[in-house]
């Protein structure tokens, strides 16, 4: 069992196949490609994006459908070829991909990244930060009242 001490959760233990691989790195932070999630109960439904490489570096992200239970997954070709998947569809969200929205914290509250979410085969553990330029999503969404009233 491996173990690396981050900044954020103190030491954390985990096994080899809870690591997954970003293989052109998250956009802005290229050079750090594995990644772990950390869930803590006491925070669901966060989950925390860890970097194996840098203890310093987590991002904070949360099922995309919990943010937008109608949200319509667009994976561009060259990214579906990255998480080794067929090219030809949409892969599911929950049952081949993890799709997480990363979250921003702003003075004004937290906002949601639905233009760019974080896929993660579920099979290879290969994982991007897929960027679907024409969605109509927003970097910057903002939950509606009712949203952020049930995730309190």
């Amino acid at each position: 069992m491996a173990s690396l001490e981050t900044k954020y959760f103190g030491r954390l233990s985990y096994e080899a196949d809870a690591e997954f691989e970003f293989p052109r790195g998250i956009p802005g932070f290229e050079n750090w490609r594995k990644f772990m999630m950390v869930t803590l109960p006491e925070s669901a439904p966060l989950m925390f994006l860890q970097s194996l490489e840098d203890p310093a570096l987590c991002f904070i992200t949360l099922p995309i459908f919990a943010v937008d239970p109608d949200y319509r997954l667009a994976v561009s070709a060259e990214d579906l070829e990255q998480l080794d998947l067929p090219p030809e569809r949409q892969p599911r969200i929950g049952k081949e991909v993890l799709c997480l929205a990363v979250v921003s914290v702003q003075e004004s509250g937290p906002t949601f990244n639905l233009l760019a979410p974080i896929v993660v085969n579920i099979s290879n553990r290969k994982a991007v930060q897929a960027i679907a330029q024409d969605s109509g999503y927003s970097h910057r969404h903002v939950l509606a009242p009712e949203m952020t009233a049930a995730c309190s």
